[in-house]
């Protein structure tokens, strides 16, 4: 059974996929999504062949269900180099050992939507990820119209990098897809609109620095020059509307 009849108070749990969840598993996927997976993802996810897995299963129901999947996620480890998103990371290059986790699908029954269950589905990838001390980031694609996916994931701090055009072709249709990163580790984005905001403002505090202490230079080196009367510009023994300074630099009347 798919559609479920939720008890009043639900008992949530969480466990690794295991092979005994692979008919339910497959049946959960069939319903919720418009994409029909190969047996192979199946057999791959339940027997831990490089996917990891996560399952949320209610111990409240009767003994003979209470531990049938509710809800599930799957994801696995990719290598930060050969992902599409290497040029959203900023990490050493050098280290061939950098990777990342995908996360591949998600669902949860709808019975047993908004109970926080995929949020905690996610949490468990997040730790996961963040215990490997090689990976930077956590990634996926939602489809363009799925918005209470793209609420969640924003809602968990995930960031919206890019979209990408036609990336699905279901049932003869192109729909667009939003990326979504959650890095961890210290990983981040080469830089954020932030940094550059940051960078400019350390740069050009640097440089008027550079130039104060330049011109107080100059005008200890021209102090017993006389002043003009009219301007505060220091000027030298013969005078002229624009002057060139011993540095070579204009001063103009103001």
């Amino acid at each position: 059974m798919v559609n479920l009849k939720i008890p009043c108070r639900p008992i949530i749990a969480y466990r690794p996929v295991q092979p005994s969840d692979l008919v339910i598993l497959e049946r959960i996927h069939g319903k919720l999504f418009p994409i029909r997976y190969e047996t192979e993802f199946f057999h791959n996810v339940v027997n831990g062949n490089g996917i990891v897995s996560w399952g949320a299963v209610d111990r409240s129901r009767p003994e003979e269900q209470s531990d049938e999947l509710i809800g599930f996620v799957t994801a696995r480890v990719v290598s930060a180099k050969e992902s599409e998103i290497e040029d959203l990371l900023s990490f050493d290059s050098s280290k061939a050992d950098q990777t990342l986790i995908y996360i591949l699908t998600l669902g949860v029954v709808d019975s047993y939507r908004n109970l926080g269950i995929a949020s905690s589905l996610i949490h468990e990838v997040m730790k996961y990820a963040s215990n490997i001390s090689t990976c930077r980031a956590v990634y996926l694609h939602v489809i363009s119209y799925n918005n209470p996916a793209m609420h969640l994931y924003k809602k968990m701090s995930f960031q919206c990098v890019r979209r990408l055009y036609n990336f699905y072709f279901i049932n003869g249709q192109h729909f667009d897809s939003y990326l979504f990163v959650y890095y961890v580790n210290g990983g981040r984005s080469p830089c954020s609109p932030l940094e550059l905001v940051t960078l400019f403002v350390t740069y050009a505090k640097s440089g008027f620095k550079s130039m104060a202490a330049k011109l107080w230079k100059d005008e200890r080196r021209i102090s017993k020059w006389p002043r003009g009367k009219e301007s505060g510009c220091l000027l030298p023994t013969v005078q002229n509307k624009r002057l060139i300074t011993p540095d070579g630099s204009r001063c103009q009347f103001v």
